[in-house]
């Protein structure tokens, strides 16, 4: 937790145009950019701020705050919720007592300003009952750390000197808010206050003043632990007790672990996973401590709200083991995390309390290896695993100058299923049907398969782009990212004829999100030629690419969905050809008629595991096709005796309905097969999209 790297600096140039809401924008913004400041989602910032009241004209105190679930560091001015000061004050006179401090949520609407639609977080009460014009409140590992051991109050004065208050553990709340009020009365002249167990308060009078102070309360806390750890030269974490796996050996093991894990935790709904082997990590996950701290949970809420209070920690016998082996050890595991998890509910509970939610961990630790997170979607995955690393940083602090103490197991408890944690879960939109579902497509980077991708994306999916052409995967993989977010796309190079690149993608599918649950099979060519003219090598390219590379495909798709046991879904894109023959392309009619047979024996094995496999035959898609770019276009302009820039009209003519298809077309066929809500009962089916072709009826 090195100060090396400097905070953001607090431009005066561009604060100097910015009005009120907009400065406090600003000071939320650069909080939230450095994550040693807070963590994605935590903390939050208030001002008051006077504004002409909408109805009266007259000038009112308005707080302005971040709303509920909104993330200082990514928010806009809409993430503010909005209300007035002088009905926030009046609300002390409904409250009746820390047993009823719940219903004192249901007052904020009531003051809200200038009907802001942004729903008012719990610690609304916090930033109100302080008396400045700018307060933050930040979760900074360096304060956590401090807030977090055994002597937090003792050492929090030697740190601060007198200039910043200790309060002990309180969930937030309006109580709270009270009781921060009364503390800043009775010891004046304070630059913050540190809540036990839970972060940093801290404030100023105009919006740059607040953030240079909490600037400086967070940089004086890193260099005190620094400046300590480096006194003491105590072990991290008591000291490795085993070393990091090679990488290719690492990769390897995760490659095979990873599909299991994610379908033991899937419980009714598929789930996505991200791995993390920072160096933070692995100090922690190879040390002597790595058993002992785990056990002890997090510390502050914003973690263990994303992180349940415990991990999953997997031993290194258990993850060398492989197959049926491997499943058997980790079911044990899971089911054993389960149970715990259940028994934890049950000794907590409150008569009033929402029911048991889902038992499996979030955060799996492997030691030698790293951490793995599993969620409903790849970022609260990926922002779980970001949160755990805070509460690493936090134990490594803490038990480095004193010693390390988790939040009370039913403290922990009533944060985690608080009413108002599960209202607001209640408010959250239906998600889309993709979501956290996983799609290796081959061929990703042509017109047809960046058409399936987006398809799958845009109903919340994630996508695995392999194609062999590294320039155009690149540049598709960064425009797809771009439009649904860089948790969604990952981009692999593959030639799909090389056993070794197939095994080494569906490899790297595994790592990024923990499986696949659709492949579509869409690398193509297209080749013709006069039957006496069809050299061997031609043969044998069209087999390669078309049939084998079906079948490589397919089998790694196969083996994941196989040890995820949750079924899955493959599609191939074959061709009208593969119905009906066309005149000198013998060896392509050939292949795409080997990949409907392939279908079929998928479909056949499949079936007894919940993996369907059908096929899309498209026809003559020209507009966007890679394959129409080069000689299969001027070859099909000859063979129909026509010119190359009149093949779109051709076959949109000679088929039944005289439409052209598209690679959009195609992508909805696909998605059909691909999505379980529309088509769980179709395996070993055809789908033709070419617009009516008679010859290729399906028979």
């Amino acid at each position: 937790m090195s100060t090396a790297t400097p905070f953001p600096v607090w431009d005066d140039a561009r604060a100097a145009s910015l009005d009120a809401p907009n400065a406090l924008l600003y000071r939320s913004n650069l909080l939230g950019s450095d994550l040693r400041i807070t963590n994605y989602g935590g903390g939050n910032t208030s001002a008051k701020i006077w504004q002409t009241d909408p109805l009266t004209g007259e000038q009112v105190e308005v707080l302005w705050v971040k709303g509920s679930g909104g993330d200082v560091g990514s928010m806009k001015l809409d993430g503010f919720s909005t209300l007035y000061m002088d009905k926030l004050r009046a609300l002390k006179g409904l409250y009746r007592g820390l047993a009823h401090e719940d219903e004192m949520v249901a007052y904020l609407p009531h003051c809200t300003f200038n009907l802001n639609s942004r729903a008012a977080s719990i610690d609304t009460p916090l930033h109100s009952s302080l008396p400045y014009a700018h307060v933050d409140h930040m979760h900074p590992d360096a304060v956590i750390a401090m807030a977090a051991m055994a002597n937090s109050q003792a050492i929090t004065e030697q740190v601060f000197e007198g200039t910043v208050g200790w309060m002990p553990w309180l969930r937030p709340g309006y109580e709270l808010g009270q009781q921060l009020a009364a503390y800043n009365e009775a010891h004046p002249g304070l630059r913050g206050i540190v809540l036990g167990g839970h972060g940093l308060f801290s404030w100023g009078d105009t919006a740059k003043s607040c953030y240079e102070n909490t600037v400086s309360l967070i940089e004086r806390a890193q260099q005190w632990l620094e400046t300590e750890r480096t006194a003491r030269q105590v072990q991290v974490f008591g000291g490795a007790a085993v070393s990091t796996l090679a990488d290719a050996d690492r990769d390897a093991t995760l490659a095979r672990v990873l599909p299991v894990l994610r379908g033991l935790s899937a419980e009714g709904a598929p789930k996505l996973l991200h791995v993390n082997t920072s160096p933070e990590v692995l100090a922690f996950v190879n040390s002597n401590d790595l058993l002992p701290l785990a056990a002890l949970g997090t510390s502050c809420p914003d973690h263990f709200l994303r992180t349940k209070i415990r991990p999953l920690i997997v031993p290194e016998a258990v993850y060398q083991l492989d197959g049926d082996a491997l499943k058997a050890a980790l079911n044990e595991l899971v089911a054993g995390y389960r149970a715990d998890y259940a028994a934890y509910y049950e000794r907590c509970k409150r008569p009033t309390s929402p029911a048991l939610r889902d038992p499996n961990p979030v955060v799996i630790l492997l030691p030698r290896i790293g951490m793995v997170t599993i969620a409903k979607d790849k970022a609260t995955a990926r922002i779980a695993g970001e949160f755990y690393v805070n509460a690493i940083n936090v134990m490594r602090e803490a038990n480095a100058v004193d010693e390390y103490v988790g939040l009370p197991e039913q403290e922990a408890f009533d944060i985690e299923y608080w009413l108002l944690e599960e209202a607001k879960l209640q408010r959250m939109p239906r998600p889309k049907p993709m979501v956290g579902k996983v799609a290796v497509v081959t061929g990703g980077a042509g017109g047809i398969g960046q058409a399936i991708a987006r398809r799958i994306l845009a109903d919340g999916g994630c996508v695995v782009l392999a194609d062999i052409d590294q320039e155009a995967l690149d540049s598709v993989s960064a425009e797809l990212a771009r439009a649904h977010g860089r948790d969604h796309v990952r981009g692999v190079r593959c030639d799909v004829t090389d056993e070794a690149s197939v095994i080494a993608a569906f490899g790297r599918a595994a790592i990024e999100f923990g499986g696949v649950d659709i492949l579509v099979s869409n690398a193509g060519i297209a080749s013709a030629a006069p039957i006496e003219e069809t050299t061997l090598a031609l043969w044998m390219r069209n087999q390669s690419i078309l049939a084998t590379g079906y079948f490589l495909v397919g089998r790694e798709a196969f083996k994941q969905m196989k040890a995820q046991g949750t079924g899955g879904a493959i599609v191939m894109i074959a061709s009208k050809n593969g119905m009906v023959a066309s005149n000198q392309a013998t060896a392509y009619c050939a292949a795409k008629a080997a990949e409907i047979q392939l279908s079929r024996s998928f479909a056949l094995e499949g079936a007894p595991l919940g993996i369907r496999s059908n096929v899309v035959n498209p026809d003559a898609v020209i507009r966007g096709s890679k394959i129409w770019t080069g000689k299969w276009s001027e070859e099909r302009a000859a063979a129909n005796k026509i010119g190359e820039n009149d093949l779109e009209a051709f076959y949109r003519d000679r088929s039944l309905l005289k439409r052209s298809v598209l690679p959009e077309d195609i992508a909805e066929a696909t998605y059909f097969f691909a999505a379980e809500h529309l088509s769980a009962k179709s395996t070993g089916n055809i789908l033709n999209v070419d617009a009516g072709n008679l010859a290729a009826f399906t028979r």
